[in-house]
């Protein structure tokens, strides 16, 4: 689900709660709905990460969301990525 969505999303109360996930070195945002968890994604449908805890945090502070939870059980800050 793309920024706009969620962001229509939270204004109609529909999303109460936000987790922060870090997997390797980068962090992605998934949100509870009441159909079930839905991941932050870009306009192309491809996982919106970061590489920053706060620039995602931002990001969810831009969706007007004020508390997130974090999960930081697979994050590996050294961890190098592969080359797309």
């Amino acid at each position: 689900m793309d920024e706009k969505m969620l962001k229509a999303m939270v204004a109609a109360g529909a999303i109460k709660k936000i987790d922060i996930i870090a997997t390797g070195a980068r962090f992605h945002v998934e949100a509870s709905t009441p159909n079930g968890p839905v991941t932050a994604e870009t306009h192309k449908g491809k996982v919106k990460t970061w590489v920053t805890l706060d620039a995602a945090a931002r990001w969810v502070r831009g969706l007007g969301i004020g508390g997130a939870r974090i999960n930081l059980t697979h994050w590996q800050p050294g961890q190098r990525e592969l080359p797309v």
